[in-house]
């Protein structure tokens, strides 16, 4: 029997380390979730998440060029839960109406500042707020504010409340394709805005309005710690943390994000063959002393890579994640990552 055990740890010793590490778990068990046909339809091309009381807001990117309704869709929370313990149970919802967003479109395109759809949301109390994504030429992004109202189904946007935000530039004043301040979150009655490209060889910020009830004469920059791929979203999670997407895309337009060969980030991207392929992880994010550091958190597995993942949400120790219209299922995917 003792010799039988001694062989058993030999050649536990023995096993290559591949496969040890190969067996550490995820600390996160994933969910996917079964949505209605009308929120599940890739139309609705959804670029943030939120919770809210007893709701999980989602952001359509409300392409009102495309004539796309503007819209937020709010799923119950409480029927969520009860799909996560029984899948047969169906997830109930209803549809916020985003209102005046036209009269704002129509501001923005007379300043030749092209409006090209909403991309980021959070919640402080009972004001909703969106950042706008413009065409890459434009100078500016914009930080916008409404009221939602419950009982009419609507968030009434003010539009006497229109924040310019700078997009940072390469060095030869360019503006880096199709990106803008996806990430958006309020903490402390203050919001965060994360711009999507955060490797500059110069500078990178993220913005902070420290008062959002009023409207700001200059948003203020927070220094961010270089930051290779995308960031799409972010939660605050307390004390001074958040947690973001953290993503890169390998197609060609998206050429900007690719880490060079030797960029110790090229491994995370690259293929035994030396070609770009798609990844996906979250990372935590500290702001301490006037400055934001990051760290990784956790990779999402091989099968998830392919989502071009744009919402995330903090839910009861774990997080949902919402793609556009982009990935293997042709559809919009709603995951629950839920804590081991």
């Amino acid at each position: 029997m003792l010799h039988s055990y001694r062989i058993a740890l030999i050649l536990l010793l023995l096993l290559p380390a591949t496969l040890t590490s190969a067996q550490k778990k995820l600390p996160l068990s994933i969910h996917t979730l079964r949505l209605p046909a009308e929120i599940a339809d890739r139309n609705n091309q959804f670029s943030g998440l939120f919770t809210y009381g007893n709701q999980l807001l989602l952001l359509s990117e409300s392409r009102l060029q495309d004539r796309a309704e503007a819209k937020v869709y709010a799923l119950d929370l409480l029927s969520i839960d009860r799909q996560l313990a029984d899948t047969t149970q169906a997830v109930t919802y209803q549809k916020y109406a985003i209102q005046h967003l036209d009269k704002i479109r129509a501001r923005l395109d007379s300043a030749c500042q092209v409006y090209e759809g909403l991309e980021g949301i959070t919640l402080v109390g009972d004001t909703a707020y969106f950042t706008i994504e413009t065409t890459t030429p434009s100078t500016y992004c914009y930080l916008i504010k409404g009221a939602v109202h419950a009982a009419n189904a609507a968030i009434v946007l003010d539009t006497d409340y229109l924040v310019p935000l700078p997009k940072p530039a390469l060095t030869d004043n360019s503006h880096i394709s199709n990106a803008g301040f996806e990430a958006a979150t309020g903490y402390n009655k203050s919001l965060l805005l994360l711009f999507e490209y955060n490797y500059f060889r110069h500078d990178n910020y993220a913005l902070r309005i420290p008062n959002a009830t009023r409207l700001p004469d200059i948003p203020q920059q927070v220094p961010v710690q270089r930051l290779p791929f995308r960031i799409t979203d972010l939660v605050y999670e307390g004390k001074n943390r958040f947690t973001a997407i953290n993503y890169f895309f390998n197609g060609a337009d998206d050429s900007v994000y690719r880490p060079t060969p030797t960029d110790p980030n090229a491994r995370l991207v690259l293929d035994g063959s030396g070609k770009y392929q798609n990844y996906c992880r979250l990372i935590r994010l500290r702001y301490k002393r006037d400055k934001i550091s990051w760290k990784p958190l956790f990779e999402l597995p091989r099968e998830y890579i392919t989502y071009n993942w744009e919402g995330l949400a903090a839910y009861r120790g774990g997080y949902f994640l919402i793609n556009d219209k982009y990935g293997p299922s042709g559809r919009s995917t709603l995951l629950y990552m839920q804590r081991r």
